[in-house]
């Protein structure tokens, strides 16, 4: 109650600092268009003798706010482009007033210069309004966080979200999408922690499948325990993956592209956007791909229809209306995944590279495959109330079904060495599997003055729904010989496995029914102490109402408070920071049971307290040379409490038997670099160490790394230059790859140690972009690399593949 009492109590002062200081600071905004009437974006327009300034967005839109009354000079420049200055009045009592700006350059000419002039860092993104939840520069942002850009993702012909991730320093995959309803989407490992892509334009956002990038602007991952601003059901302590999707604009315009490649790659995508009145109040835009592709293994193939449909609608100058979908089906065979299902002592091997496991064979036969659907709607509407203050409305639904079999490949090892093992072909299958979220958020966003400070405040009340209704359901199908050049591994397929479920009733069951309600509300404050000094203050108190499953518990209610600070201080104003942070996240455990030392039994099911984690972190961060040059250096310590971990001692009844004692530190650095150093040279680079260890655990676990942290070491690269003059302007080549070392997938004193090798991942694309068409094509895994990845197991990964594009632009 005390952190409800402390949160109204920051509600209060936020809502009545709103309402006094709301007239003290006003703005001048305005558009800058081209001289064919198209939004000129990323423009930069300043205050001439001044340090402010502002980019224009999308749609050519630019603000300049905390403003006193007086005489102000506007000037748009950048390198390629020529200068313009305007002057405007501020007078006294005005809240704002505008200032438009028309090139001289029209929208093709504007496009060229900015090739030819380098003047934008293409691959960079120096600010964001969805990390903070309030527009904030990354030098003024003490958390780090790492940006995708749509221009990366075109160059490197991405199609999925799982391939745009390979840019971003220290997060690695190690489980493929499955396609079940739930947990079906792709993990990955962030700083020693696993985590998923469920955030979508800043909310609920699942999808339980492979994601396809036909609608993705850019792929936002925020480092680090992010409880404070997201709360803990769709985050977790290594950070977060936020999607961010296109949005309409005011003129019409798209793109259709065909691609096609190895493994009999297809696909068609479509891009379209148009005003739907003659105010261009009404915007109208969609985005669909159909996507076809087999397996480099014998048998596999996956086969995606995305649709994603958006409308803005703009009343008024200060009231605008945002309303999308993403709709995604999809059918695929199950990946092939490899389970030591024996001490790995008892097996020939303890690396993948050592296995005696054809690379390219699937170990089943056709008709093993889900299908699924996915349907994401979000809606928004934002509404100026004051200069100062911005209340933005937030609405998000996920919906996801799935129906199928998941074929998996145990392995049963006799101790007996290398050739000697077995395979137990297995099959847990989904039958009307569904999960359903629904969050709505509601956002305060203020900035305005404090006495002589500037305050930048987001105030935000948030509740989630999540009810997940599964059925899981498998049998052993066959043990089988580990690689026998005449046993038919076929047989293992979908025909014989409804057959075998058809004759009785399956090895096991396994229903997954539960529902849970979050209320929650937040605050964050970020204070300018002086020009370059500025700290962040923020708390989250959340409300957890677990219903209980299937009536076997009678559920339990708790509440969390995560607090976050941050400081940054400008060595060079918007150029040049240092940074610190203290993050918090928690997690509900829900119920254990415990032991009981007097009987030697299980005591009744005990609420969990919760898990916490806390980090502390700092660094440096660059954004030098007008955005060329943009960097990120930092060093961070996670430490997890309250870790349920099995009881060291357990007797009679009681083998099962809990402790809510264990820890885990993850500690490492990461950097990052984004650079521009010539015009049409441009790099991505970046490098991450994690050191994580099990703390206060089990004496087979005790002090080693968890088998779910990743490789503790990872780097990744991209190099891109475009001729940006002469007969063969826009021709292009990037090239380019990402390491991992050794990853420890099984470590333990009893199982032992098993080990996915480390890689080097290698890839190239060429293109020549126009501005009514683009040809490209990419190599990916340009040396034929063996490789795998895992979450307590070993997944081959795609051999080397070709694939061409044809792009047309309207």
């Amino acid at each position: 109650m005390q952190n409800l009492r402390l949160l109204g109590l920051a509600t209060a002062f936020a809502g009545s600092a709103f309402t006094a200081q709301a007239q003290q600071a006003a703005a001048i905004r305005g558009r800058v268009t081209t001289s064919d009437g198209q939004p000129a974006q990323a423009v930069t327009v300043g205050l001439k003798g001044r340090g402010q300034g502002a980019i224009t967005n999308a749609q050519g839109e630019y603000v300049l706010d905390r403003l006193r009354p007086g005489n102000y000079t506007l000037v748009i420049s950048a390198v390629g482009l020529k200068a313009e200055e305007k002057t405007v009045n501020l007078g006294p009592g005005e809240a704002s007033v505008s200032a438009d700006f028309m090139l001289a350059e029209n929208a093709q000419q504007l496009q060229e210069v900015v090739v030819s002039g380098g003047r934008t860092n293409k691959f960079s993104r120096t600010n964001s309004e969805d990390v903070a939840k309030m527009p904030l520069k990354n030098v003024e942002n003490p958390q780090v966080y790492n940006t995708v850009t749509k221009e990366l993702l075109t160059e490197q012909l991405v199609f999925t979200a799982d391939d745009a991730t390979r840019n971003v320093p220290g997060i690695q995959r190690m489980w493929e999408s499955t396609g079940r309803s739930g947990d079906g989407g792709s993990y990955y490992t962030m700083r020693g922690f696993v985590t998923q892509s469920q955030l979508r334009n800043g909310l609920v956002g699942n999808v339980a499948t492979t994601i396809d990038a036909a609608n993705l602007e850019k792929l936002e991952v925020i480092k680090g325990p992010s409880g404070t601003l997201y709360g803990s059901a769709l985050t977790s302590y290594g950070g977060l993956l936020n999607r961010v999707t296109k949005k309409a604009y005011d003129h019409f315009g798209g793109e259709v592209n065909y691609s096609a490649g190895s493994y009999n790659f297809n696909r068609v995508a479509v891009d379209v956007n148009t005003p739907l009145n003659p105010a261009k109040t009404v915007l109208f835009r969609v985005n669909g791909a159909w996507n076809y592709e087999g397996s480099f293994q014998d048998v596999g193939f996956s086969r995606t229809y995305a649709l994603a449909p958006t409308l803005t609608i703009r009343p008024t100058e200060k009231l605008s209306i945002t309303l999308d979908g993403e709709f995604q089906r999809n059918t695929a065979t199950g990946r092939t995944f490899f389970f030591p299902n024996s001490a790995v002592s008892q097996l020939g091997f303890d690396r993948a590279d050592q296995a005696p496991i054809d690379y390219r064979k699937a170990y089943s036969g056709p008709g093993l495959w889900t299908a699924s659907r996915a349907t994401n709607l979000f809606g928004q509407v934002n509404y100026q109330i004051s200069p100062t203050l911005r209340s933005s409305t937030n609405f998000a639904s996920s919906s996801s079904h799935s129906d199928g079999f998941g074929p998996y490949i145990g392995i049963v090892g006799n101790g007996k060495g290398i050739g000697q093992d077995s395979l137990l072909q297995s099959d847990q299958s989904t039958r009307d599997s569904r999960a359903h979220l629904v969050q709505v958020q509601q956002l305060f966003n203020g900035d305005f003055q404090l006495g002589r400070l500037r305050n930048r405040v987001v105030l935000g009340f948030d509740f989630l729904h999540v009810r997940n209704d599964q059925f899981f359901f498998g049998s052993t199908y066959a043990k089988v010989p580990i690689n026998s050049p005449t046993y038919d591994y076929g047989t293992f397929n979908g025909a014989n496995m409804t057959q075998l479920y058809a004759a009785g009733p399956p090895g096991y069951t396994y229903p997954a029914f539960n529902e849970t309600n979050t209320y929650s509300a937040f605050l964050s404050d970020v204070l300018n102490l002086t020009d370059r000094l500025s700290v962040l203050a923020a708390v989250r108190v959340d409300r957890f109402a677990n219903k209980g499953a299937d009536g076997a518990n009678a559920g339990y209610n708790q509440t969390a408070a995560s607090p976050k600070f941050g400081a940054v201080y400008q060595l060079v104003p918007s150029q040049l920071s240092v940074f610190a942070n203290y993050q918090n996240s928690f997690a509900n455990r829900g119920t254990y049971f415990g032991y009981d030392a007097a009987t030697d039994a299980l005591t009744s099911p005990i609420t969990a307290k919760l898990e916490h984690a806390n980090q502390v972190e700092a660094g440096v961060k660059f954004d030098r040379l007008g955005g060329r040059f943009s960097a990120t250096l930092s060093v961070y310590d996670i430490r997890v409490q309250n870790v349920l971990r099995t009881d060291s001692n357990p007797r009679g009844a009681a083998l099962f038997a809990q402790v809510q004692s264990g820890e885990q530190v993850s500690r490492g650095v990461e950097a990052d670099v984004v650079i521009n150093p010539l015009p049409g040279l441009n790099v991505v680079a970046g490098f991450a160490y994690n050191h994580a260890e099990l703390t206060n655990d089990v004496p087979a676990t005790e002090g080693r790394r968890p088998g779910t942290a990743g490789s503790p070491v990872l780097a990744n690269l991209w190099l891109s230059y475009r001729l940006p003059n002469g007969p063969l302007k826009g021709l292009g080549l990037g090239a380019g790859g990402n390491y991992a070392s050794d990853n420890m997938v099984v470590n333990d004193a009893n199982a032992g140690q098993f080990t996915l090798p480390s890689y080097v991942v290698l890839n190239a694309s060429a293109f020549y972009d126009q501005p009514r068409y683009r040809l490209s094509v990419k190599m990916d895994n340009l040396t034929d690399q063996h490789y795998w990845i895992g979450y307590g197991s070993m997944n081959p990964q795609k051999l080397r593949s070709i694939i061409g594009q044809v792009a047309f632009k309207f």
